[in-house]
């Protein structure tokens, strides 16, 4: 995005949104737009693109995986569409039921099929590979496209029927004839039993191999051709659990250097790993920490000093992590603090009391950077979601929601109220809605192209700058 762009910045909706449902402000069915009846379990809990950006996955609550396509306009429908440049729209391209609910007999507990994660594999041919993983159970699924069907079995009749052998009087060569185009899902792998408590991570290594998951206290490390074993790499589960402290938050691989990946932790603390030191990485190579001012100790710090998510830039050289109230950028060859902070709602700082009481505290936002790591985008209430240029340190307010998103709509900056001179639109902190959170989002690996996921909904939103300026 080009930098005198952010403040203004134009953004379009490809895909207005997922409807899934109806709204529970609004019982009535409109039988000409359904409303926003959610049901839990079409909530979206995850979203990502794939390496090339063509294929967009969702993951929701009720265990369902949606894969989204780009389609290519022609150059003369993107001109009298009024842009510039290759734009499509996604389409649903495949759904499947990824993970159901189960039962754990020895614990006598629930396991919710919802989707945590989702993660695409680097693509080696005309199939697709995604990982996908609720609570305990990481799915490898194959999409594969199937355009030609085989015909002229000498076994078989046109139904599938095994033939009697000795009415066949003659062998005829199978051929293959074209067909309407199938999207194919199947499961190829299963990596069960890995885990004793909640799945919170996965993430690819750039050997194309491995891959790791994590845990609130253990990090293993898979191989994607084997189900039934893997390494276990972190292991911060204390002899006694009365002497636990802090709990693995998120983790994710180095994207060049096979050998490192970093995890955080509940107490705002990111460690960097060097597999190349120990089998087991227990004692970290480098440990990044902000110190904390004794003067704003309140009983809600540890709470919101927590990192809910940590994502490394696509060079590989900077952090970047999401606590409660702030987005940080950090230097992994410094270490003693954070080079970059973002306040992305600091007004919230006065309402943690009852944020406490409503458990909207404890809601983990995540964060992502754009394709050259000169934006960074986060999420927060009142289907609000913030950008921050990092050459200029400011930061803009935009809204998804479906009133000001309509397809080619231009979204407008919103600003929250915090005292001073009150504008036209302005929004009170009093006023916001924080039952409508952005909590997850995804930046497409080399285009100024959004996904962003607020209960039910999928918003798309694309740079209507040429992309030939985008990199600038």
């Amino acid at each position: 995005m080009e930098e005198n762009k952010l403040g203004r910045a134009r953004w379009r909706v490809t895909l207005p949104q997922l409807q899934m449902g109806e709204d529970a402000e609004s019982p009535k069915i409109n039988h000409t737009f359904l409303r926003d009846y959610v049901t839990e379990a079409d909530v979206i809990s995850t979203v990502e693109f794939n390496q090339t950006g063509d294929l967009l996955a969702t993951g929701d609550k009720g265990g369902r995986v949606v894969i989204f396509q780009r389609e290519t306009e022609s150059k003369g429908e993107s001109e009298e569409a009024g842009e510039t440049g290759d734009s499509g729209e996604y389409n649903v391209y495949s759904t499947f039921q990824s993970h159901e609910p189960d039962f754990d007999y020895l614990k006598s507990v629930e396991i919710e099929e919802k989707i945590n994660k989702i993660r695409w594999l680097p693509q080696q041919n005309a199939a697709h590979f995604l990982l996908s993983t609720n609570d305990k159970t990481v799915k490898l699924w194959k999409v594969s496209e199937r355009d030609k069907r085989p015909e002229g079995y000498n076994l078989k009749d046109e139904e599938g029927r095994l033939k009697d052998i000795s009415t066949i009087t003659s062998l005829q060569v199978p051929v293959l004839k074209p067909t309407d185009l199938m999207v194919e899902v199947r499961p190829r792998r299963v990596f069960a039993n890995g885990h004793t408590y909640h799945v919170n991570s996965i993430s690819v290594n750039s050997d194309g191999e491995t891959y790791l998951s994590a845990d609130d206290l253990r990090i293993n490390m898979w191989h994607l051709g084997i189900t039934d074993r893997s390494f276990n790499i972190v292991d911060i589960k204390p002899a006694n659990m009365e002497d636990l402290t802090e709990v693995i938050t998120a983790a994710e691989f180095h994207p060049h250097h096979c050998h490192l990946f970093v995890y955080s932790s509940s107490k705002g603390t990111l460690r960097l790993c060097d597999m190349r030191a120990s089998a087991l990485c227990d004692k970290h190579t480098k440990l990044f920490e902000e110190p904390e001012d004794p003067g704003n100790r309140s009983f809600f710090s540890e709470i919101i000093s927590s990192v809910s998510d940590v994502k490394f830039s696509h060079s590989g050289r900077y952090l970047l992590t999401r606590d409660y109230l702030t987005a940080k950028v950090w230097d992994i060859n410094m270490d003693k603090g954070p080079v970059e902070t973002y306040q992305v709602h600091e007004y919230l700082r006065s309402k943690l009391c009852s944020l406490y009481e409503n458990d909207c505290i404890f809601d983990k936002f995540e964060c992502v950077w754009n394709s050259s790591d000169s934006v960074i985008m986060t999420g927060a209430y009142n289907s609000f979601f913030r950008m921050f240029d990092r050459e200029t340190g400011r930061g803009v307010t935009l809204e998804a929601w479906r009133e000001s998103s309509k397809p080619r709509a231009v979204l407008r900056t919103r600003r929250v109220y915090t005292g001073g001179k009150r504008r036209r639109g302005d929004v009170g902190v009093d006023s916001l809605d924080f039952t409508k959170k952005i909590l997850h989002m995804a930046w497409h690996p080399s285009e100024n192209i959004i996904a962003i996921a607020a209960t039910n909904n999928l918003y798309i939103f694309q740079d209507r700058v040429n992309p030939d300026t985008q990199a600038q």
